[in-house]
């Protein structure tokens, strides 16, 4: 049985992901551990999610009156398309995490399930805002300023038109001013240069509808190239989902390749051992900024409710990150506020 629902209730996928429950449930107590206005609700094998709980330290023993679990099934085969999905899927935890968003048991949703699986699903199970013509994903990315630049599309849309990309701008725009309170966020399409004849048709075209709009809520800085993503310059970085997968991928290996060589580059010597000593609360700073794993959790735009997408390879601290953003995006009504 389900307790009286907590104000925010979130439905998890226990057992999407790469490490299935061994993450999610440990990365769901401790977003709760920091977000004592929610509950979580653990969609799964009932005796797997069970093991992991008791597995979990004595300093989280306080937030299991807030989580509770429902028999649910597995997570899905990683070769299922979307077609066969929807045609299929009928049961499992993405299923019934979902099934419980919609009927209102739940305030928000996360998974660690393959994109194409969720985004399916939310479409047909939860359902898309009337005035979004196409959902888009949207994730932080680093830069050099205090806050992170937000991209998206990451995958959802590999066909997007003039007009998707302009309700893509509004909808970042209107989630960095309720998310990150930022009064008139920066919007840029990314584009192959900046001068006003480069890039694809429907990127100039979208450039000159987001021109002639003048819209209040947002300024429209123009093209912005690659390298800009992390100057801090742009909060929000617009694209079709094949250019903004490919840029978020490679932004995340190259920091993991640069953590690695200034973690390696201080073991070469006795002198740079005893530099990398001196050194090391200002490496892991740098390290800590660099770690995509702060970053995880992508936002299902578009969709009647709060749909958060963990890293599949997220483990449990990667996936908590995924598990407040939801609360947070929950908490404030963030579906219904994003075409404003």
């Amino acid at each position: 049985m389900i307790r009286a629902m907590t104000p925010l209730r979130i439905a998890i996928d226990a057992m999407g992901g790469d490490y299935g429950p061994r993450a999610t449930v440990y990365g769901a107590a401790l977003a709760l551990a920091q977000r004592p206005n929610a509950g979580v609700t653990l969609y799964g094998r009932r005796h797997l999610v069970d093991v992991e709980l008791a597995r979990l330290p004595a300093s989280l023993v306080h937030v299991h009156d807030r989580i509770d679990i429902v028999e649910a099934g597995d997570c899905l085969p990683g070769d299922m398309t979307p077609s066969r999905i929807l045609r299929d899927v009928s049961s499992g935890s993405l299923y019934a995490s979902l099934v419980a968003l919609q009927n209102g048991e739940a305030s928000a949703c996360v998974s660690a399930e393959h994109t194409g699986a969720i985004m399916a699903l939310a479409r047909r199970d939860v359902g898309m805002l009337s005035s979004v013509t196409r959902p888009a994903i949207s994730a932080a990315i680093p830069t050099v300023s205090q806050r992170p630049c937000y991209m998206l599309d990451l995958g959802a849309n590999v066909d997007a038109r003039a007009e998707h990309l302009v309700d893509f701008s509004t909808m970042g725009a209107a989630m960095v001013r309720l998310v990150d309170r930022v009064a008139c966020p920066r919007v840029g399409l990314l584009n192959v240069g900046t001068e006003s004849g480069k890039g694809e048709r429907r990127v100039r075209e979208a450039d000159a509808m987001l021109r002639a709009s003048r819209h209040p809520n947002f300024e429209y800085v123009g093209y912005v190239e690659g390298d800009a993503l992390f100057s801090g310059h742009t909060d929000v970085a617009v694209c079709d989902g094949m250019v903004g997968n490919i840029a978020l991928k490679s932004s995340e290996g190259l920091a993991r390749m640069l953590a690695g060589r200034l973690q390696a580059g201080f073991q070469t010597g006795l002198y740079a051992r005893m530099v990398g000593r001196l050194a090391a609360p200002v490496l892991r700073r740098f390290l800590q900024e660099l770690d995509p794993v702060r970053y995880n959790g992508a936002s299902f735009l578009g969709l009647k409710a709060t749909v958060v997408k963990s890293h599949g390879s997220a483990r449990a601290e990667g996936f908590a990150y995924a598990v407040r953003r939801a609360v947070d995006e929950a908490a404030m009504n963030l579906p219904d506020r994003l075409m404003t």
